[in-house]
This record gives structure tokens, sequence and C-alpha cells, in this order.
């Protein structure tokens, strides 16, 4: 079982996405705690009413709104609601929400049996639970005593034997016409927004356009840009995009600009310490063998690393982006230095006679490039590292060793140590020589 622990300052929006969920009719309010009547005889002023009494106890916490989802293997399906209430029953007591008012509700829009939690952290007496570190401190001693108590599937065991050749997240594409577009958007921000460490636009856009959806500004004319607006949509299988926008305040988690931005100065420190990882994979594949990209990109697949190739209309290789769903970072080719660059992997990776065309012609490999054309606007969400404006490739005879080895062409440069003085010519006194 893995539990997740989101806080808020709306009990409001907290409960009104679950009970859309309801509407949807792809959840169900499985039952209620600390509430006068049974959930199914509740209306939603009546649900959200009596935690906003209990809010009223104290004004001065802005921060009381708790939402919890409990996560089960997908073995799990089994488990009956009288089950997973008792579960849920026995987390709260166990994390110190017992005596609080909650609700649970049973979600059916994953692959994995789930519930959710909701809860307020003002107890009766207008008291404050302490939220800080309650994952570390309460849930998680909660969680592996309920596995043992209920005799459900450790979230240990899971890690262990997760395959990340699988998808790197339990969520379906968005495709359109099939699936209600701000509804499947919905679904995959909640996986990717959160856990993964990105520091822009085109890095968060790496990590979403692998399900088929899209961040976008519009162009620097557009009011949307202009006001600072952030629209969501979802693409084709071409990279395309199809279907209207949706505007960032429209979703539940409110994933707009300022919220990005917010997001991506934090994680910027986040990510560091898992940069290395990355770097040795690659390093680790080039320096063992003479390997294309096509083979790059196949190979660190399989260590849960995904490539993303940018490329403008003509086939040129401008850029480079690395998605690591191990560690949930994501890193354009500069931030791990200049030999990750595209350039640099270029050098390091392309034999004679293959170029970036080349890979167009790989069926395996059409979701990881980019096709940008050079246009303005297509410029106001790509990312162009600047080491990658002149591209080359290796030719005759040149293996990886020797591109790594050779001296750069440095015949247009001196230090200052050696370089003669001139001779100052003396200027004749004409008057003397008269």
């Amino acid at each position: 079982m893995v539990a997740v622990i989101k806080t808020g300052h709306s009990i409001h929006r907290i409960l009104n996405y679950n009970e859309n969920k309801v509407k949807q009719g792809v959840a169900e309010c499985i039952g209620a705690g600390n509430y006068p009547v049974d959930s199914d005889k509740m209306s939603f002023t009546m649900k959200l009413n009596r935690f906003l009494k209990q809010m009223e106890l104290n004004e001065k916490t802005k921060r009381n709104s708790v939402h919890i989802s409990l996560n089960f293997d997908v073995s799990e399906n089994h488990l009956s609601k009288e089950k997973l209430l008792e579960i849920a029953d026995s987390y709260l007591d166990k994390i110190g929400f017992g005596e609080q008012p909650y609700l649970v509700y049973q979600h059916h829009d994953a692959g994995h049996p789930h519930i959710h939690l909701v809860t307020t952290n003002i107890e009766a007496d207008g008291k404050r639970i302490d939220l800080h570190h309650l994952g570390i401190r309460k849930s998680e001693p909660a969680r592996k005593a309920l596995e043992k108590e209920f005799g459900l599937v450790q979230a240990e065991a899971q890690k262990k034997d997760k395959n990340y050749q699988l998808k790197p997240i339990a969520v379906s594409k968005a495709l359109y016409g099939k699936s209600q577009t701000k509804m499947a958007i919905q679904n995959i921000l909640e996986h990717v927004l959160t856990p993964y460490k990105y520091t822009s636009l085109p890095e968060l856009n790496a990590v979403l356009n692998q399900y088929n959806v899209k961040a976008e500004r519009g162009t620097e004319n557009s009011k949307v840009y202009q006001t600072g607006g952030l629209l969501y949509r979802i693409m084709d299988t071409d990279g395309n995009s199809v279907g209207v926008p949706i505007k960032a305040s429209l979703f539940y988690n409110k994933p707009t600009l300022k919220f990005l931005e917010q997001k991506f100065k934090e994680n910027a420190a986040k990510r560091t310490p898992f940069k290395r990882r990355v770097k040795n994979a690659v390093d680790k594949e080039l320096l063992s063998k003479k390997s294309s990209i096509p083979e790059l990109i196949i190979a660190l697949e399989k260590q849960g690393i995904h490539i993303v190739l940018r490329q403008n209309a003509n086939g040129i290789l401008y850029g480079i982006t690395y998605v690591d769903h191990q560690t949930k970072c994501v890193f354009n080719g500069s931030a791990l230095g200049k030999t990750y660059s595209a350039k640099a992997i270029q050098e390091r990776c392309l034999p004679e006679g293959v170029s970036g065309q080349d890979l167009l012609r790989h069926p395996d490999l059409k979701q990881t490039i980019w096709l940008q054309p050079q246009t303005a606007a297509a410029a106001e969400t790509k990312e162009v590292d600047k080491d990658f404006q002149s591209a080359t490739i290796p030719t005759g005879k040149e293996n990886v060793l020797e591109v790594l080895t050779q001296a750069e062409n440095t015949s247009d440069y001196l230090p200052n140590q050696l370089k003669k003085k001139r001779k100052k010519k003396k200027k004749r006194n004409l008057n003397n020589n008269q």
C-alpha cells in the first residue's frame, strides 16, 4: 500500500474534486466518519458544512484541509467496500485523525484500486493537528502496520520488483475523441506536476508529451501570453495539437504559470543530487562500445531514462532532454554539461554517414523526436542550447575516442606571455637632423 498526503487551504476544492468524480461515474462516496448522518443520505452542502463549522474554531490556521489517497497493488482489486472502510478507519486512527470528521471515496479511474480520504486538521476544541512531516512521522509506520494487519502487498516489495522498462507512470495517454479532454488531462497532470522535477516549460513538456498532452503559452501577441496565462491541450500521435485548449485555472489543482514558475525554482535544487545517475548511464553506454543515437536511446530506456530529441523542420538536431522516470528528474542536455548536449552527443555517437533524418526512419523512436520549425511562434516554448547551433558529425575514420581527445583548433590563440612585444618605432627628430 502507498499513501499520498496532500494538504491545502480549501476544503471546498478538495471536496468538489471528489464529488465531480462521483458525477462522472468514476467514483463513489462509500463512507463517512464522525458525521451525524450516513454518507449516502448527505447532500454536498451537508458534507461541506460539517468541515466548515469545525474550521471556524481556528481561523488562524490557513492550511486546514487534508487530502489522502491510499493506493493498493493491482492484484488487490478483490478488496470489498467494507474492507476498504476498515483500512481507512484504522489508518486515520493511527495518524491521529480518528476523531476528525472525514469522508471516504472509492475511485475507479485508474488501473489500481485506491481510495481518497477528505478531512481537516482542526480538532473539536479548536487546536491544530501538526502536519509537519506527517508522512514520515505517522503515515509510514501506519502503512507498514496496516500491510501486516490486513495482509496487503508491501510497498517495499513493489519498489524492488518495479520494472522501469514499463510505462513510467500508471496513466493512459490522452486520446482525442476517445476520452473526455479535461478529465484525461487532469489525470495526467496529477501524475506529473508534483512528482517530477523540471525547471522549465520545455522540460515539463518532455514528460507531458509522452502522454499526448502539451502546456503552452500561445504566441507573444496573444492575450493568453500577455496576461501570463497557460493552456493545456491534447496532441495526436504526430505531435499536432487537436481539440480546444483548456485554461490552467479550470483544473482542480490550478496548474497555472505562476504555480509552475514556483515549481521551477524548487525543483532546481531538488534534482541536483540525481544528475550523476543520468551522466553515468550515458557515459557507461558510450565508453563501453560505439553506439548510434538510436542505440543509445534504446539502452537508456531500459534504465528508465527517456531521451527527447528536438529537431527543426530540416531535420537538424538542436536540442536534447533526458527524462529519468526512476528519480522523476528532467534535465536539458546543457544542464548536465557540454558533453551531454545535442552537439556533443552527435559527436560521441553518430558514425559516418548517419544524419538526424535517419532517426525518423527508426520505427521505435518516433516518440523521442520533436519536429519544430524555426519560426517565432515555435521559439516561445522551445529551449535551445547555445552549443546546438553548429552541430557537427565526425567524418573520415574518426572514432569516439578520437573525437573526445582531439585538440581544439587554437591557431588564432596565443597566450599573452608568449606574444612578442612589438618594438616601438622611435620618432625621428627632424629638427636634430637638420
